[in-house]
C-alpha cells in the first residue's frame, strides 16, 4: 500500500517540476523579448492655410449725430404741446407754443401803422415829384415807412419765438414741462434727437494709430441685442492724442434705420484691419505648451528598428502668433496639409506608435457661441 502511494506521490511531483520547467521557459522567452507599447488612440486634423482679417477692440458709447434738449428763448405761458412724447417729427414742426395774445394784438397795431406810414409815404412821393415839398420831408416818409415796417419784424419775430419748432428730423422725448405752466427764459423743454444714422464714439491705444483710417469697418456689439451686429464706418479720428490716457478718440458713424440703438448706450467695438498673409492654422488643443518651447505632434509613417514600417508621431517644436476662438496660428514649424494631432497630445512623446480615431473631434471654430453666452 505504502509503495502504491510513493509511486502516485513521485508521479505528481514529477508533473508539478516539468509544469514549473515549461512555465519558467515561456517566462523567460517573454522577458528576453523586445518590449513593444500599443499603439496610442489619437484624433488627428489637417493644418490649414487661411487669411485672418485682424481687428481692435475697444468700448465705448453711442452718441446722436444731432441731438439737443429744447430750452425756451422767452418768458411765457404753455398754450400748445403739439408733439407726444416719443413721437417722430419733422424739421419745422411746431413742438411747444406759447400764449402770443399780447404780441398778435401789438403786432396788428404795428401793421396798422405800417400801412399809414406807407399811404403817408406815396402822398410824399406824389408831391416830391411835383416839387411841392422839402426833401427832408420826403425823406422823413420813407424812414417812417422803414420804421415802421421794422416794427412789425420785430414783433413777428417775438411771435415766432414763443413758437418752438424742430431744427431738424428727429424724435421727441418726454417733455419737462406742462401745458398751462408758466417758463423763464432758458427753461429746457424737451428733448430731440436724431438716430438714424448714430455716433459710436470710442478710443484706441496710441500704438494702433498707424492702423486706423477714414473710411474703415467697424462692427458694433450691444447688451439689449445679444448676438446682433451692427456695421459702421471710421468718420472721424482726433488729430490730438490725450496726454492722460495716451488714447486717440475714433467716431464711427452706424446706420439705425431701425432705431434699436439709442444715445448713451455701452457698446463693443471691433475696428476690422486689413487682411493679413496666407497663415498655418490649427486647434488649440494640438499644441504642447511648455516652458522650454511650444510643440505639436505631426502623425507620418515611420519605420522601427527591424525595418517595419508603422503610424508614428514627430515632435514638431513651433512659433505661435495669434489665437482666435478654438485656434491659433501657426507661424512656423508646421506646414499646410500635415496631420497634427489634435487630441491626446498629452500621452505622446516623439516616435510613439499611433492609431487614428476620428470619431469626436475637439472644438476648432475662430468664433465660438458657448451655449450659456
Amino acid at each position: 500500500m505504502l509503495k502504491k502511494f510513493l509511486l502516485v506521490l513521485g508521479g505528481v511531483v514529477a508533473v508539478v517540476v516539468t509544469l514549473g520547467g515549461v512555465k519558467a521557459a515561456q517566462i523567460k522567452k517573454m522577458a528576453s523579448a523586445p518590449h513593444v507599447m500599443p499603439p496610442i488612440a489619437v484624433s488627428t486634423v489637417e493644418a490649414r492655410s487661411d487669411t485672418w482679417r485682424g481687428s481692435l477692440s475697444a468700448i465705448g458709447t453711442l452718441a446722436p449725430v444731432q441731438g439737443v434738449t429744447l430750452g425756451a428763448e422767452v418768458d411765457g405761458t404753455i398754450v400748445r404741446i403739439p408733439a407726444e412724447n416719443g413721437a417722430a417729427v419733422r424739421a419745422g414742426d411746431l413742438l411747444v407754443e406759447f400764449d402770443t395774445s399780447v404780441e398778435q394784438a401789438q403786432l396788428a397795431a404795428a401793421e396798422a401803422r405800417s400801412e399809414l406810414a406807407r399811404v403817408n409815404f406815396e402822398r410824399t412821393r406824389e408831391l416830391w415829384g411835383q416839387k411841392a415839398i422839402a426833401k427832408s420831408e420826403y425823406d422823413a416818409g420813407a424812414a417812417a415807412v422803414k420804421q415802421a415796417e421794422a416794427e412789425v419784424g420785430a414783433l413777428r419775430a417775438l411771435i415766432a419765438k414763443k413758437q418752438v419748432r424742430a431744427p431738424f428730423d428727429g424724435r421727441v422725448g418726454i417733455r419737462l414741462v406742462n401745458l398751462g405752466q408758466y417758463v423763464g427764459r432758458g427753461v429746457p423743454l424737451l428733448p430731440l434727437q436724431r438716430l438714424n444714422p448714430i455716433y459710436a464714439n470710442f478710443s484706441i491705444p496710441q500704438r494702433h494709430l498707424p492702423q486706423l483710417t477714414l473710411g474703415q469697418k467697424v462692427m458694433l456689439t450691444v447688451d439689449a441685442y445679444a448676438g446682433a451686429g451692427f456695421e459702421g464706418t471710421i468718420t472721424a479720428i482726433n488729430p490730438e492724442v490725450d496726454p492722460a490716457t495716451r488714447n486717440v478718440a475714433v467716431q464711427a458713424t452706424v446706420a439705425n434705420a431701425q432705431e434699436q440703438l439709442r444715445p448713451g448706450m455701452f457698446v463693443r467695438v471691433e475696428v476690422q484691419l486689413p487682411a493679413t498673409d496666407p497663415i498655418v492654422v490649427v486647434p488649440a488643443t494640438a499644441v504642447s505648451y511648455a516652458s522650454y518651447g511650444n510643440s505639436v505632434f505631426i502623425v507620418e509613417k515611420m519605420k522601427a528598428a527591424d525595418g517595419a514600417e508603422y503610424l508614428g508621431v514627430r515632435q514638431q517644436f513651433v512659433r505661435l502668433g495669434a489665437t482666435r476662438g478654438d485656434l491659433v496660428a501657426v507661424v512656423e514649424g508646421v506646414k499646410a496639409g500635415e496631420q497634427v494631432v489634435s487630441a491626446g497630445v498629452f500621452k505622446l512623446r516623439n516616435g510613439a506608435s499611433v492609431q487614428i480615431n476620428n470619431a469626436v473631434q475637439p472644438s476648432a471654430n475662430a468664433a465660438p457661441k458657448p451655449a450659456n453666452s
